[in-house]
């Protein structure tokens, strides 16, 4: 070999080397869902959570406790988190197949899903449960432990609620541990943290619980003492100051109300099903973070913890997502790991779809090209950094929530609105829409809703006001 051909390949050889060693060098990212997780968290504030792993998980790293989701249904807002484009924009304000979002429309067909683009730039991705909606698009992950059908087991015969349309009831349910697809999920998880990678990884694992039916078995009912459980702020006349349209599309016949729990003696049962759900849960999140501390990744891996979006639990007289307000919107947000700060908490909202690009600024990845979706890495550098911009939900076509630390403004489709001082009103009781004196609030919050609200070719039920304001007329009739 010539000495001009020998020099182009050790330079070759050396460029790999490096190649290779910025690749060892990238971190590792363990994302973990929980689907209808709220605020029902010990290190969040909640007064009865029995959550020692989460709590462990927040006080390791950065808890973004005002975290917006995008849309108050799993697939609006599980799009937007993968693809870091607003529900507005897309068009999916309602269920869709997972394996068609991006042939959905040019938006969607233009932005790299998240784990396609990790996959792109060089990582190894693994997912199980539930990412997606249902299942993950084709070819995004490298290996994939699928997705249980459905939010099972269940029981031969409901416990306490039986309506069609809705697989809400609780109660002790199976027997076992093992009999439970998270439990599964977890110890797939578990499993892929103990082999030996190439490249750096990308490893989803998304748990079902506490989606409904609050089923687990007997032990994780145990942790919990009714008699002793607080219940969440209510005020019975709450409904009276909203417009016709938020009533209507509000308005799920399928789910109990909170009138019907009280007087039914059933509000502290519920709460005490959906609390041993989110025990259950996280003591398998529990297990996916401890096969990583004992793991050869443990030092070289960011965490990212969230859910989809909140859960009413009797607030706004109703136990359901699908909702403008705060505890329906409001989701937990945990990133921990190398160069992220331990016990700290950030409380100016944020969105969840901000996620994706928080990621690839961890990584020291290029930024993604065609989402909207802003990072909040910056906040991640400096917890107490000044943040401007509010987050945006939206709950089927054109109805909006503008949120800041101040105000929650809505505005839906026919031109309707509420307005909620935050931190006088914090369980937004009490609508100022109609005073004079915040008409300067509502036209600074308004600059900020989307302009562009694609109406989906493939509409569902749930993809319009029409469908929800032609129920009530039938209830009415």
């Amino acid at each position: 070999m010539s000495q001009k051909y020998l020099l182009l390949f050790f330079i070759s050889l050396c460029l790999t080397s490096l190649s290779g060693k910025a690749q060892q060098d990238r971190p590792n990212i363990l994302m973990i869902a929980v689907d209808d997780l709220n605020n029902f968290v010990g290190e969040m504030g909640h007064p009865d959570a029995i959550t020692p792993n989460m709590d462990k998980l927040i006080k390791s790293g950065l808890l973004f406790s005002n975290a917006q989701c995008q849309s108050p249904m799993c697939s609006p807002s599980r799009t937007a988190i993968m693809t870091g484009l607003r529900p507005s924009t897309t068009g999916i304000y309602g269920f869709i197949d997972d394996k068609k979002i991006k042939e959905t429309n040019e938006a969607t067909r233009e932005a790299k899903m998240m784990h396609e683009y990790f996959k792109e730039q060089g990582y190894h991705t693994m997912g199980i449960g539930k990412i997606y909606h249902n299942h993950a698009p084709k070819d995004l992950f490298d290996e994939s432990g699928g997705r249980a059908k459905g939010f099972g087991p269940y029981a031969k015969q409901n416990f306490h609620w039986d309506k069609e349309r809705t697989s809400t009831d609780w109660g002790p349910f199976p027997e076992k541990d093992q009999q439970m697809p998270d439990y599964h999920t977890a110890e797939w998880a578990a499993e892929r943290l103990k082999r030996e990678y190439d490249k750096p990884f990308f490893l989803s694992v998304g748990f079902l619980r506490p989606h409904v039916p609050w089923y687990v078995p007997q032990r994780w009912f145990d942790l919990y003492d009714t008699a002793k459980l607080h219940l969440p702020p209510y005020l019975d006349t709450d409904r009276e100051d909203l417009p016709e349209i938020a009533l209507a599309i509000d308005d799920l016949p399928m789910m109990p109300t909170t009138e019907w729990a009280i007087a039914n003696d059933q509000w502290k049962n519920i709460l005490q099903g959906y609390l041993a759900s989110v025990s259950f849960v996280d003591h398998y999140i529990g297990e996916v973070l401890n096969a990583l501390e004992k793991s050869k990744y443990a030092e070289n891996t960011i965490i990212v913890l969230w859910s989809d979006h909140g859960y009413r639990l009797g607030e706004k007289n109703t136990f359901a997502k699908v909702a403008l307000w705060n505890s329906a919107t409001a989701a937990p947000l945990v990133f921990a790991g190398p160069g992220i700060p331990k016990n700290k908490k950030v409380d100016v909202p944020v969105e969840l779809f901000s996620i994706y690009p928080t990621l690839t600024d961890l990584a020291k990845l290029p930024s993604a090209e065609n989402i909207e979706a802003e990072s909040i890495y910056p906040l991640i550098l400096n917890p107490k950094l000044k943040w401007e911009q509010p987050a945006i939900v939206t709950w089927a076509r054109n109805n909006h929530a503008i949120v800041t630390s101040d105000y929650r403004y809505i505005h839906y489709e026919d031109g309707s609105e509420e307005l909620y001082r935050l931190k006088k009103d914090p369980n937004e009781w009490h609508n100022l829409a109609e005073q004079k004196k915040y008409q300067g609030v509502k036209e600074r919050l308004a600059q900020y809703l989307p302009q562009i609200n694609v109406k989906w070719a493939k509409e569902s039920k749930y993809d319009n006001n029409e469908y929800f304001i032609q129920q009530k007329i039938k209830q009415s009739e």
